[in-house]
Order: structure tokens, then C-alpha cells, then sequence
């Protein structure tokens, strides 16, 4: 496996725009205090992109601060190749760290979860989440969508109205057919998308179609979950061979970095404040007017003529707003923090998704193999010098999602049902997926092999109506020190109900596949009662890296509200929040879309001088 490694961290440096970065060009000058019109603090999925919106006006200036650097330079071939993204440090065990391009948070113990610790990664570098996520890209549903104007006063937020803005940021390639097997047909509406918009970031199919997908698809039409004609249209319900944000010209993971941030490194005159860290916002009068940073330990301010805007992440968004005077005020005194404006809603309404499976051999080469045979890495080498195989994908290419059929349904108490019954008829209830290995409470995928020469496969159910919300804390002033997570992962009953009826549907599709060759692997035969089957979900759950809504948006007669329909802070001026952590509610699926299209809202509102 080391070898396997080493071979494509030497690969990774033929990839075009690995060695362009040497000459990076844009990089402010460190240690220097200094001014610009728009200080963005964090260099993650929004970050990039609202600061490459905002640079393109050639008469203002556009500072990024950003605690890393680029990720194709520290990272190598882990972060760039779409097949090695799940393998390298995505597990929950608190040692399974990476120090080169994560930020290694551990959550509190988690009651829902057996009491564990789960390490929840997030991407330390350039591009942040989206240089290290698994790149699955579509849209929540319009029932979803809906909700959000519901809970903050604006129309604007309406699906009809955010279609542009998600068709603004990306541009679409229609799987390759003669590169990408034949078993992965895949069903699209281009409508979806408007390549005339010229949106920087790749939006493909990978030129490899998962066999265990194949089969696990003939599976969920067997139990009744059929094709959806497309999962970017505002509709959910079926199931797709997803979209990735994978680059179709070379096959490689395409980010906020190498999408909107290397384009407006060429033609703009931002200017990217790496390896840079925000102490705390900077306020005279309530109205923010710079940030103090750090750089190798030299202590200097960026300040803003016009505004500062925080894409920190769901996790340090509300940190830097505490240790800076925005926050609970209870926190905030205790710490000695200098109260700016009480805000009890920072670091609160935390959502996410958890997800858990069944695992069995089976009869078709799943990513497991690459990790067991040499034979078999090699070979995926040659394929992806050639842009094709196994490692061209990011370990999986199915996902359906569903609202709980009638007969699951029946199981779930009075008080489950109408909990549920607060979501739109269109948002699902369950997602579930393919994944080519096995999952399971550990490290990363290489960090559980099994030498018995089988391939192994896993299929996923992830809860993605949760009712469980978390919080977000602080224990000291100084942002080196991490915050305080704690996702209360499964801990509202209704979750615990769902999470075992979506277990047992993951199984049903396992029984009406012919593919399995022994008994399941995990949890085991003997796991058949739902108090088994839940205590199995709760030491084996995995988190989703899905976290929302810690600086919730709202109206300002909303007390746990942080944010206004243009991302403004309340109580304060020049100051604006604009990353997942002011969605107030976490869509069903993957949000890496919403990330993108609210960074293009919220730049047209500051343009528009909204």
C-alpha cells in the first residue's frame, strides 16, 4: 500500500496545474499589515468562490485568508486522484489524523453513538472541504428549498430563484461512453445546467462505473426504489449515478481551488494570505473593520475598506465569531471575551447526516482489492495514466434516496411519524448508496484489511431527514485551541426509529442481489432484533461531513437567528457570514451545491449593494 502511494504522489506531479502552482504569483506578503476593499477569512468551498466573484470587478481588491496552503502541493495524489479520496484519512477513530491538509477535530462523546469520540474531518488547505470531501455533486429538492424563504422572510430563496446561481457556478460534460464501462448508464436533464454561463467548476460523470453499484442498483429497483430521470432538477426520490465535481480532461478532483480560484489568479490581482491564521475579527463602534492574523507566528492585521467576510467553515465560523464578541454572552464572559453582541444563536441548530451499513464478500473487484493486492493497485495505475478505471471514481457511483415505504413505515411509533411528517412530501427520509468497501467504525478504508482474497462491499444508509440537532463551543479565546463539537449524533428517538428501518431496507437489497458470496461480514447474521440492530447502527454509525447551519440564517425576530437574508450579522456592520453554517436547514443529500450557489447569491447581493 505504501508503494501504491508513493507511485501516484509521483504521478500526481504530471497532472497539469500542479507544477504552475510553484509559480503562484498572488500570494500576499506575510507579516506586513495592510488594506483591501473585501477580507475574506477562510479559503474553503465559498470562500473561493465569493472572492473570485468579487475580485473580478478590477476596482476593488480582494484579500483570502486561508490557515494552509494548496493541497495538490502538501497532498499529492491523496487529494487530486477521485479513487483515493475515501481511502486516505476519512475514518472516525481519533488517530486516523492528517497533518497536511486537515484540521484533525475530534467531537465530544457521543451519547447516541456508544459514547465515542468521532474524529470529523475537514479540510485544512485551499479549496477547504472541497479539496477533501468525496465530490459528490447534486441539488436538495424544492420542498427542501422552500423551507428556506419560510424561515427567513425572502423570496430569493425559492428553487425557481436559486436555479441561476446553482447554474452560474459549474459547467457540465456528459459522460464519456467510450471510456466509461458499460454497466453505469447514466440518466441526466442538461436543462439542469447552462454551459453558456462558462461556471468554473467541472461537473462529470467518472470515466468508471462501480460493478457493486451495477448489482446494489438492480437492487434497489427490486425493493421498489426505481431510476430518477435526474437529481439536479429539484427532485430526489430514485435512484442515479450521481455527478461528481471530477475535471473530465485529466480525472482529477476539481475544487474551489483549482476551479474559481486558479481562474482568478490569472486574471485578477487577488491576493491569497496562506499558511495565514484569523485570530479574531476586529470591530471599532460594532462595525468590523479588519482581522487580526498570524503568520509563522508574526502577529499582523488585514483590514477592510468595505467589509469582512467570514467562510471560517460550520466549525470556526462560530468560533472566530465568539472570540470575537459575537456569541452567547453566558460563553463569552466566561472567558473573558469582550461582549460586541449577543447572539445565542452562534454555535447552535446544528444539522448533519449519519450513516451505517451492511458489508458482505462479494463476487465483483470492489476498492478493497486495491488495498490487498499489489497486482491490482498497478494495474489501476496504468488505468488512471490512461484517465480510466477504478480510480477515476471516489469508491462509489449509485445513491438512492426514498421516503420509507409503507410496510417500513408501519414499524415507527405515532410520535416518530409525525415528526417526520414536518418535511416537504418531496425531501426523503433515506439516502442509500454503494460503497466499494467496507464501512465500519474504524480508520481509514486501508486501515481495515481482510487477507482472505475476497472483495468486499458495503451498501449505506444515511439519515437525511435527522431530527437530532447539535451545538458548536468554546473553551478559550485563542482560535489555535479547537472549538467544541458536539453533533448529538442519533440522539432524538425518532432518528433512532428511522436509523433501524433504513438498516433493514440496506439489507433488503443485499436479498434481492445475486452477488454475495459468504454470510454477511458485518454486523453478522446473528444481529436480527432492532434493539441489536440499533446498538450495532450506534457503534458502528459513521458521520457524513455534512454539518450545517451553526450561524443559522433568519428573520430579526428570530432570537436564535445570526444572519439576515443577505448573510449580514445582526447587531454589527461590514460583517457578513457566508458558508454552510448559515444554511437554516440542511437540504437532503450532499450540500456541497448549496455551498457554491450560496456563495454566488450572496456575491450578486454585495454587488448589487444589497
Amino acid at each position: 500500500m505504501h508503494l501504491f502511494l508513493t507511485t501516484f504522489a509521483l504521478l500526481s506531479f504530471s497532472i497539469p496545474g500542479v507544477y504552475s502552482l510553484l509559480g503562484v504569483t498572488n500570494l500576499g506578503a506575510p507579516g506586513i499589515s495592510c488594506t483591501h476593499d473585501y477580507v475574506i477569512v477562510g479559503g474553503g468551498t465559498s470562500g473561493l468562490a465569493i472572492a473570485a466573484r468579487l475580485a473580478g470587478n478590477p476596482l476593488v481588491t480582494v484579500a483570502v485568508i486561508e490557515a494552509a496552503g494548496f493541497y495538490e502541493i502538501e497532498n499529492g495524489a491523496g487529494s487530486i486522484i477521485p479513487g483515493l479520496a475515501a481511502a486516505q484519512n476519512t475514518g472516525t477513530s481519533p488517530n486516523d489524523t492528517n497533518a497536511l491538509i486537515d484540521w484533525n477535530f475530534v467531537t465530544t462523546p457521543q451519547t447516541g453513538a456508544a459514547n465515542r469520540k468521532i474524529r470529523y474531518a475537514r479540510g485544512k488547505t485551499l479549496g477547504g472541504s472541497s479539496g477533501r470531501h468525496l465530490m459528490v455533486y447534486h441539488r436538495g429538492t424544492k420542498g427542501s428549498y422552500q423551507k428556506w424563504p419560510d424561515a427567513v422572510g425572502d423570496s430569493g430563496y425559492t428553487w425557481d430563484n436559486l436555479l441561476t446561481y446553482f447554474k452560474r457556478s459549474c459547467f457540465l460534460t456528459a459522460p464519456d461512453t467510450s471510456k466509461r464501462n458499460a454497466n453505469g448508464t447514466v440518466s441526466y436533464d442538461p436543462s439542469s445546467f447552462d454551459n453558456s454561463l462558462a461556471g468554473p467548476l467541472q461537473v462529470s460523470w467518472p470515466n468508471w462505473a462501480s460493478p457493486l453499484s451495477s448489482w446494489v442498483v438492480k437492487g434497489f429497483t427490486a425493493i421498489g426504489i426505481n431510476a430518477a430521470s435526474d437529481v439536479n432538477s429539484g427532485s430526489l426520490n430514485g435512484s442515479s449515478w450521481v455527478s461528481t465535481t471530477i475535471n473530465p480532461s485529466d480525472e482529477t478532483r476539481d475544487s474551489s481551488q483549482t476551479s474559481f480560484l486558479d481562474a482568478a489568479m490569472a486574471t485578477t490581482s487577488i491576493k491569497i494570505y496562506q499558511q495565514t491564521m484569523a485570530k479574531k475579527i476586529l470591530f471599532k463602534n460594532r462595525v468590523a473593520y479588519g482581522v487580526l492574523v498570524t503568520t509563522f507566528g508574526i502577529t499582523y492585521t488585514i483590514s477592510a475598506r468595505k467589509e469582512v467576510i467570514l467562510l471560517a467553515g460550520v466549525f470556526q465560523s462560530p468560533q472566530l465569531l465568539m472570540v470575537s464578541g459575537i456569541g452567547p454572552q453566558a460563553t463569552m464572559k466566561s472567558l473573558g471575551i469582550t461582549v460586541i453582541k449577543g447572539l445565542p444563536g452562534v454555535g447552535q441548530n446544528m444539522w448533519d447526516h449519519v450513516m451505517f451499513g451492511s458489508v458482505y464478500p462479494v463476487g465483483v473487484v470492489t476498492a478493497t482489492r486495491l488495498v490487498t493486492d499489489t497486482s491490482a493497485a498497478l494495474e489501476a495505475l496504468a488505468e488512471f495514466a490512461l484517465q480510466e478505471g477504478p480510480l477515476t471514481a471516489p469508491g462509489f457511483g449509485a445513491l438512492a434516496w426514498e421516503k420509507l415505504p409503507a410496510d417500513s413505515r408501519s414499524t415507527l411509533s405515532s410520535q416518530t411519524l409525525t415528526a417526520l411528517s414536518t418535511f416537504p412530501a418531496d425531501w426523503p427520509e433515506v439516502e442509500c448508496l454503494a460503497l466499494d468497501g467496507i464501512l465500519g467504525p474504524w480508520g481509514s478504508a486501508s486501515d481495515k484489511n481482510v487477507s482472505d482474497g475476497n472483495s468486499y462491499g458495503s451498501v449505506a444508509a444515511a439519515l437525511v431527514a435527522p431530527l437530532s440537532q447539535g451545538n458548536v463551543t468554546i473553551t478559550s479565546a485563542d482560535t489555535s485551541v479547537a472549538p467544541v463539537i458536539n453533533p448529538n449524533f442519533l440522539t432524538h428517538p425518532a432518528d433512532a426509529e428511522v436509523a433501524v428501518a433504513a438498516f433493514k431496507r440496506a439489507r433488503q437489497v443485499w436479498q434481492n442481489i445475486n452477488i454475495t458470496v459468504g454470510p454477511e461480514y458485518l454486523p453478522g447474521p446473528s444481529v436480527q432484533t432492532d434493539a441489536e440492530i440499533l446498538q450495532f447502527i450506534r457503534t458502528s454509525l459513521v458521520q457524513v461531513w455534512h454539518a450545517s447551519s451553526t450561524c443559522a440564517m433568519g428573520q430579526a425576530n428570530d432570537t436564535m437567528a445570526v444572519v439576515d437574508s443577505t448573510a449580514k450579522v445582526f447587531g454589527v456592520s461590514n460583517l457578513r457570514v457566508v458558508d454552510a453554517s448559515i444554511f437554516p436547514i440542511l437540504s437532503p443529500g450532499h450540500p456541497q451545491s448549496n455551498c457554491y450557489m450560496i456563495a454566488e447569491k450572496i456575491a450578486d447581493d454585495i454587488k448589487s449593494g444589497r
